[in-house]
């Protein structure tokens, strides 16, 4: 039965029975009903890499937070590759990066709205969960990017780059900033963050290396992605840890306040900082030398091969199951690997000279 069929058949049960009765028969659940059913996000049916990509869909974009510049760039990015699709681009979200309730509440409504797709960079990943299994009970695609929610509620989650590559990259690079030796701290986004969780991870991980045996890992403090809030979380480090010599700083809107703090205090070009950044949010940070180096991937192109996969899964072409491919554009072709994960690629290390080669 066709999705539109499915929803008028609903509308009209819910005008002549009970809500109860109307939301069992379509589809309506509780957490436990989710629990028991298993809320699988792969769909049942058999991939065809070859069907015809639909045209007049409507995907929504739900950021981890609107109005900060990163999401602005991605989603962006995701707003363009649907127009030359032929669909079209919708985006909805809190003002605030640690809103898990608002987030629910979103997803809730582009399901009402019935949207083809939703692309979710989720605040934590279980708290979404209920929600999202119930837009895919009504045949809505979901695809996470950014930060995930937990894998089987969602159909494909578009990662950054490899968690392995950031993570141990962040680390590596900051070695050899303080000369391998030194108190280090992390300034992170929200505690709960699925991406910075995994990313700190690894890099506790890498610092287990022999070859780190002098660097000390002293705190991770959380800026909840709250630029007054990170660039005070940056200021009590400093006062905490007086022979600290260098922050890693896994959040565009850390990086930024951290080095915002660092070039107005006496601890410039003492302390080094890394991180994930924007070029045009670093570029002067870069150019007064607090900071060497960062790095981060093309945001937009995040964006766009979350609108590409989003409208992917809704033509069928892909469900969503480990060694599918398909074409993103001119992003080339991609594999979706265990979990229904998809690698952006590697990250990019910005500094003096390049970083007047990117605009975003």
């Amino acid at each position: 039965m066709r999705k539109s069929t499915i929803r008028r058949t609903c509308a009209a049960l819910a005008a002549v029975t009970s809500l109860a009765l109307a939301a069992t028969a379509c589809g309506g659940t509780t957490k436990e009903d989710v629990k028991n059913e298993g809320g699988s996000a792969a769909a049942g049916g058999k991939a065809d890499p070859n069907a015809e990509t639909k045209k007049g869909l409507t995907v929504g974009f739900l950021p981890k937070q609107v109005n900060n510049p990163y999401f602005t760039v991605a989603d962006k990015g995701g707003e363009r590759a649907l127009k030359e699709l032929g669909s079209s681009y919708k985006e909805v979200g809190t003002s605030s990066g640690t809103d898990t309730a608002g987030q629910v509440s979103y997803v809730n409504t582009l399901t009402q709205q019935q949207v083809d797709a939703i692309a979710v960079s989720a605040q934590d990943p279980g708290a979404l969960c209920t929600a999202l299994k119930q837009a895919m009970k009504n045949d809505i695609k979901i695809v996470t990017y950014d930060s995930d929610t937990n894998p089987d509620c969602r159909n494909a989650f578009i990662s950054q780059a490899s968690a392995d590559d950031i993570g141990r990259t962040q680390v590596q690079q900051m070695a050899e900033q303080i000369g391998n030796k030194g108190e280090i701290a992390i300034l992170s986004a929200a505690q709960t963050a699925t991406n910075q969780n995994a990313w700190i991870e690894i890099m506790k991980d890498e610092l287990k290396d022999p070859k780190y045996k002098d660097i000390k890992l002293v705190k991770v403090a959380y800026g909840d992605d709250d630029a007054q809030k990170s660039f005070q979380q940056t200021q009590g480090l400093l006062q905490e840890h007086p022979d600290l010599k260098g922050v890693i700083s896994p959040t565009t809107v850390g990086i930024k306040a951290a080095a915002q703090y660092l070039s107005g205090s006496k601890y410039k070009g003492k302390v080094k900082l890394n991180g994930l950044g924007t070029p045009n949010d670093m570029r002067k940070y870069v150019k007064n030398g607090t900071v060497e180096a960062f790095e981060l991937w093309d945001p937009a192109k995040l964006g766009e091969l979350a609108a590409r996969t989003a409208v992917a899964l809704s033509s069928g072409q892909i469900t969503g199951k480990e060694g599918e491919t398909f074409k993103a554009g001119g992003l080339g072709e991609y594999t979706l690997g265990k979990n229904g994960v998809i690698d952006l690629g590697k990250p990019t290390v910005f500094n003096a000279d390049n970083i007047d080669e990117f605009d975003f």
